[in-house]
């Protein structure tokens, strides 16, 4: 027996062992100081995260915000409008320093815009006793005229203006053209005066023009224009070639032609629109006429830039926009697209833009209107002179107007109208553009010519994005769950060792290899072996299972030689046999089902194959995703709690029914969690759709067919951009769409996941 003084010794001795009362508070406050900095830390870095995703999505506001401001008008200066006639039209140069004035006498005055001061004057004059009776414009891009006179002859005319640099100064000289030569063209052979004109050149190919007149004895007469220059003398010969139109049933308000000389508009006094078609030009048809508003009158006609589509203002305030389309029988109609914001009097004046599908209206009030077609938007109406407006001049550039009231009064404005093209209806509703039959989603962001109306629906992008996650979570899902379940719960330590690393080490493999390969061998390969690929998808799993239910009744003496855990190792020859069948068998399986082509036999059938689709962006992308969801699955799986498993099995429960009973519900958090992840990762994915797919931004889901997403779209499009352009922004704000869209999914997926932890939490 230990004696007393042995106890009191070692009591004594364990004594001085233990701390001080000053060193266990020393200790104390050291260890409350180091648990409070890690509390503020990760509190500062947990705000740091949330005010640095603040920051981004303040950013992208504020690159996105212009796209949705309406427009600004603001007044310079009036005076009083230069020539000794009253304006019959109004221009403005592209430098916006210097203004036009066409007079009812024939007289051309150039102007400079900021005083009034005169810098040109110019007559056109025609025939000795011929009196100007009518003045019509082409297209304003063009800005070629024309004045019809008494006798039955036109005479055209362009303004020119020379840009030099003395001392480093822009001087602009103004001068008037006659491109069609100085003699009167005589439009009417039989000399009956021009009531009502109509003109329009064509800039493709060779110069050419021509012009629709109405007599005052109710023919209409019409000339094409065609010149050649002499070599020698350099003098310009026009050549005419003249014919008619089929009679009317009212008389003419105005006559519009197209850029293509194939279509004449007529808007008549009774309010009725007419459309001709003049492909034929002996033969001319009259196609087409439709009442433009019931019990209501056409105050005002004019094309939008490319003679496309016609903006028709009636005495109400009315406005639409028109153009053709087919009917059911395959014939072109003018049919109303859309209408605008009523103006509070009747359309006075239309003048459209030189190279957008947007328009400025003036009525009888003095309120001046600010439209855009494709995006239906009404930007301001904006009262600007008192009585009602006789005319308005738009810059080239859109950033200057001038605004003619009935006093002959010019009121300079300066204009604010960067980005007219967006809507939300533009954005996410179907849009009818012009030369389509109906409406649709288009994504079209540029093309060749300058009277291209761009196409910004955000759905076929949107649409694509959740197309290319979809397929790839398809493919990625059912292998990276099940790997992982097989792999924590089932495969042996040191098999596991092996597998585990060697899959989330192909998570480093640049995605733009993984792009190239898919873009470069696997789709052809797809293309190739269609047969093989179906057979691999849907043959695969029904192998394996097949090779499980056959180990069951293999001698138990092999089965015992393969240890627990290994079963899979077992599989991989099978795996690469059935592959390596499937491929050499697929162009045998082509000729017996699919006479020698799958493909072709899709395309016979009305589908639509693509070489670079969904299908292998599902599978490239889906191979990058893998590892991600697997290894946040399989380290949610190995952590469940042994003594729950035990229990389990202790219980008499087989491996399986441990599985599905316990494992995956304790384990769900973090496999639903892995999925999200995994999901986030796939609508972020960049290179891959880029290089995988045809780019085409289309609606639909077939797995045949490519897409395009919001991702690939800026990388593609964000470098070729003007920056602060319509064009820039609305890139931004595809990127905003992104952001949000993830924003909006992980916080959706934290939400399940939290629940799915108080769940089953008490396992």
């Amino acid at each position: 027996m230990m004696t007393d003084s042995t106890s009191n010794a070692l009591s004594s001795r364990r004594q001085s062992r233990l701390p001080s009362p000053e060193l266990r508070a020393k200790r104390r406050r050291v260890r409350m100081f180091k648990n409070g900095l890690s509390r503020w830390g990760i509190t500062a870095a947990g705000f740091g995260v949330v005010f640095s995703l603040a920051l981004i999505f303040i950013y992208l506001f504020y690159e996105v915000m212009p796209v949705f401001k309406g427009a600004t008008i603001d007044h310079e200066v009036t005076f009083q409008v230069p020539g000794d006639a009253q304006p019959l039209h109004l221009s403005i140069e592209r430098y916006q320093e210097m203004g036009l004035n066409y007079g009812a006498d024939g007289q051309v005055t150039f102007f400079n815009l900021d005083s009034g001061e005169v810098r040109l004057q110019d007559q056109l004059v025609g025939n000795d006793g011929a009196d100007i009776t009518v003045f019509a414009r082409g297209e304003d891009i063009g800005g070629l005229v024309a004045y019809g006179y008494t006798d039955g002859s036109v005479k055209l005319a362009r303004a020119d203006y020379q840009v030099t640099f003395p001392d480093d100064q822009r001087y602009i000289t103004p001068s008037l053209t006659r491109p069609y030569g100085d003699t009167p063209i005589q439009l009417d052979p039989e000399g009956a005066a021009i009531i009502q004109l109509g003109l329009q050149e064509s800039t493709r190919g060779a110069r050419s023009a021509m012009l629709v007149g109405y007599t005052n004895d109710g023919r209409y007469v019409t000339a094409r224009l065609t010149t050649r220059e002499n070599l020698f003398t350099g003098a310009v010969e026009t050549q005419v070639a003249r014919g008619v139109l089929p009679a009317l049933p009212a008389q003419p308000q105005t006559i519009l032609i197209d850029k293509e000389m194939r279509s004449v508009f007529v808007a008549d006094v009774a309010g009725y629109l007419h459309y001709v078609d003049i492909r034929n030009p002996r033969e001319p048809v009259l196609q087409h006429s439709v009442r433009a508003a019931p019990g209501e009158y056409i105050t005002a006609v004019d094309f939008l830039v490319g003679t496309v589509s016609l903006i028709v203002g009636t005495d109400s305030g009315r406005l639409s926009q028109w153009f053709l389309v087919r009917d059911a029988e395959n014939n072109s109609i003018l049919q109303r697209i859309r209408d605008f914001k009523s103006h509070p009097a009747a359309i006075t004046h239309i003048a459209p833009e030189y190279l957008r599908k947007g328009f400025i209206v003036g009525d009888a009030s003095g309120t001046v209107g600010v439209h855009y077609g494709t995006s239906a938007r009404t930007l301001l109406q904006q009262q600007m002179v008192d009585g009602a407006i006789a005319g308005i001049a738009l810059s080239p550039v859109n950033r200057r107007l001038v605004v003619l009231d009935q006093d002959q009064n010019l009121h300079v404005s300066e204009l604010w109208n960067r980005h007219p093209q967006i809507s939300f209806s533009a954005l996410w509703n179907r849009v009818w553009y012009e030369g389509r039959s109906d409406p649709e989603y288009i994504w079209q962001s540029s093309s060749g010519n300058d009277e291209f109306e761009s196409k910004f629906s955000l759905v076929p992008l949107s649409i694509g994005t959740l197309k290319a996650a979809f397929f790839a979570m398809l493919f990625a899902m059912p292998l990276a769950i099940m790997g992982a379940i097989y792999t924590a719960y089932f495969m042996t330590p040191k098999l596991r060792g092996a597998v585990k690393p060697t899959i989330e080490i192909m998570e480093a493999l640049p995605t733009v290899i993984l792009g190239f390969l898919a873009g470069l061998w696997l789709a052809p390969f797809m293309e190739n072996n269609l047969p093989a690929v179906f057979s691999l998808l849907i043959g695969m799993p029904i192998v394996m299972l097949l090779m499980a239910f056959l180990w069951r009744y293999v001698p138990a003496v092999i089965r015992g030689r393969v240890a627990a855990g290994w079963e899979a190792a077992l599989l991989v020859p099978v795996v690469l046999g059935f592959g390596w069948a499937m491929v050499s068998i697929s162009p045998y399986i082509e000729v017996w089902f699919f006479d020698g082509s799958m493909r072709q036999w899709f395309t016979d059938n009305g589908i639509t194959y693509d070489q670079r689709n969904a299908m292998v962006v599902g599978v490239a992308m889906g191979f990058a995703v893998i590892p991600t969801i697997y290894s946040i699955a399989e380290d949610a799986v190995f952590n469940v709690p042994k003594h729950l498993t035990q229990g389990s099995l202790a219980l008499g429960a087989t491996p399986w029914q441990t599985v599905l009973g316990v494992v995956l519900p304790t384990a769900s958090p973090g496999i639903f969690s892995a999925i999200m992840i995994g999901f986030g990762r796939a609508v972020g994915e960049t290179m891959i759709v880029l290089m995988a797919t045809g780019n085409s931004p289309i609606v639909n889901f077939n797995i045949f067919e490519g897409m395009r997403t919001l991702s690939a779209n800026i990388a593609v499009e964000l470098p070729e951009t003007a920056v602060g352009s319509s064009h820039f922004r609305i890139l931004f704000l595809a990127a905003l769409v992104l952001l949000t869209f993830t924003f909006i999914l992980n916080t959706i997926a934290e939400v399940v996941r939290q629940r799915l932890r108080q769940r089953y939490s008490s396992l």
